[in-house]
C-alpha cells in the first residue's frame, strides 16, 4: 500500500472558487465596518470625554485616504453582496450564483472605481 505522507496537505488547498472569496470578503467586510464605526465612536468619546491626543490620532487614521478607499471596497462588497444573499429566497435563482457573483462584480468595480477615483481627485486638489 503505497501512501504518500503528504495527502492530508491535499485536504488543505483552497478549492472553493468564487462563492468562497464572497464568502470570505462579505465576512471580511463586516468586521471591517464594525472595527471602523468602533474607532469612530471610540475616538468620538476620547475626544470628548479627556480631550485625548490618542483620540485625535484615532480620527487622522480613519479620515486618511488609504483607510476610506479600502474601507468603500468593503462596504461596497458588503453590501452588493447582502443583495446577491437576499436573492436566494427564490430557489430557482441558487443554481446561477456563479454568474450573480460575476454581475456583483461588474457593479462594485465601476462603483469602487468612481469612489477611489473622486478620493484621489479630493486629495489632490486639497477639497
Amino acid at each position: 500500500m503505497a501512501v504518500s505522507k503528504f495527502t492530508w496537505l491535499r485536504g488543505l488547498g483552497y478549492r472553493g472558487g468564487g462563492p468562497m472569496l464572497a464568502w470570505l470578503l462579505h465576512r471580511l467586510g463586516g468586521l471591517a465596518m464594525i472595527i471602523f464605526v468602533g474607532m469612530h465612536i471610540f475616538a468620538g468619546f476620547l475626544m470628548q470625554q479627556f480631550g485625548s491626543d490618542f483620540g485625535t490620532t484615532l480620527n487622522i487614521f480613519y479620515e486618511s485616504t488609504i483607510f476610506q478607499i479600502i474601507l468603500y471596497f468593503f462596504v461596497y462588497f458588503h453590501a452588493i453582496n447582502g443583495l446577491r444573499i437576499i436573492l436566494n429566497i427564490w430557489p430557482k435563482l441558487l443554481e446561477y450564483q456563479r454568474e450573480l457573483i460575476w454581475l456583483q462584480w461588474l457593479i462594485i468595480l465601476p462603483l469602487y472605481g468612481l469612489s477611489v477615483f473622486l478620493s484621489i481627485q479630493n486629495l489632490l486638489t486639497g477639497g
